[in-house]
């Protein structure tokens, strides 16, 4: 699991997935926020296998989420927002 340096001084929050709280600090990708709370970003769509984002620069596509609004969120690039809700399934699929 990642670890944040401690001397850092951010403001901090809570992001949604899948409904469930997440803390986060300002600055955060989606990506560096799950790892460093969760350890992962999402389970594998045909089995139940935790995946964690693989290249971890927006090359490998292992990271989707989507935005309950439906728009896709990459996470390891898109910063963490106060409040940001997501969904590890596109919304409106059926798991």
């Amino acid at each position: 699991m990642f670890k944040r340096f401690t001397h850092a001084i951010r403001d901090n929050f809570i992001i949604y997935v899948d409904g469930e709280p997440v803390d986060a600090c300002e600055g955060d990708t989606i990506l560096s926020a799950l790892l460093s709370e969760i350890g992962f970003v999402r389970l594998l769509e045909l089995k139940p296998e935790k995946r964690a984002g693989f290249c971890l620069m927006g090359a490998c596509q292992d990271c989707w989420l989507w935005h309950l609004s439906g728009e896709r969120a990459r996470a390891c690039t898109e910063r963490v927002l106060p409040g940001m809700r997501l969904s590890t399934s596109q919304p409106g699929s059926v798991r």
